[in-house]
């Protein structure tokens, strides 16, 4: 068994305190801003956040009186990848050419994305606290946010209690290679809060190691948010997942 070393993170306070209030400045840009420019700068960025929340501010520019912006929108929601987007996009009714184009690359975009194969197979188990004072609802949005983070890797989730035979043909299927991750939340001594990530061979569960990401000085749940993304990248890089 070969046991990886533990990666640690401290995040930085800036970074951290940003995460939900920059979604919120552009949406408000998106929709307010004077400038036609402004708006769609706005859009591209809300693309970029990698932010669910952007879907909705996002479909709602589709509207906007400015192609530019709509266009802007479209291309937004291409680059965010969130498949909630398609319904809006499909549904819109685009009336310039040039902004049509844009409509329809996104769909494309979005379409392919929803079909590539898997490039890994995780069977994730869920999130536990162990700081025994989070809500339910705080915990269960950071499982949420790590699957939608494995799936943006490139992950196919097994389904739970999968027969060990099941998932071995999965594997053959694509060719790719099976890990079992799980994740608790824990309290760190500089009173910040910690993801640690175990990650075992799938199905053979065999140990390869842990991750650690852990950050402090913001609320519990900025803290989380900004702690998702660089746990998911800190473990296909430890773990050398073939992505």
């Amino acid at each position: 068994m070969r046991l990886l070393p533990v990666a640690l993170l401290l995040l930085a306070l800036p970074a951290l305190a940003q995460v939900d209030a920059r979604v919120a400045f552009l949406t408000k840009q998106l929709e307010k801003g004077k400038d036609p420019r402004a708006r769609s700068q706005a859009a591209l960025v809300l693309g970029a956040t990698e932010e669910p929340e952007a879907v909705q501010p996002l479909c709602a520019g589709l509207q906007d009186a400015s192609e530019l912006v709509r266009a802007a929108a479209a291309k937004g929601l291409a680059t965010l990848k969130e498949a909630s987007g398609l319904d809006c996009l499909k549904k819109h009714k685009e009336t310039d050419a040039a902004t049509l184009v844009s409509v329809r690359e996104a769909i494309k975009a979005l379409e392919d994305f929803k079909s590539r194969p898997p490039r890994i197979y995780v069977d994730f188990t869920g999130v536990k606290d162990k700081t025994g004072g989070l809500s339910p609802e705080l915990v269960k949005v950071t499982e949420e946010r790590l699957k939608r983070r494995l799936i943006q890797t490139g992950a196919l989730l097994a389904p739970a209690k999968e027969a060990k035979k099941s998932a071995q043909g999965v594997l053959k299927k694509y060719g790719i290679s099976g890990y079992r991750l799980s994740a608790e939340i824990q309290t760190t001594e500089s009173g910040g809060l910690r993801i640690a990530l175990l990650c075992l061979s799938y199905p053979d569960l065999a140990l390869l190691g842990q991750v650690d990401v852990q950050a402090a000085g913001a609320a519990p749940a900025d803290l989380l948010k900004a702690l998702v993304p660089k746990a998911i990248q800190d473990v296909a890089q430890t773990f050398e997942w073939k992505t």
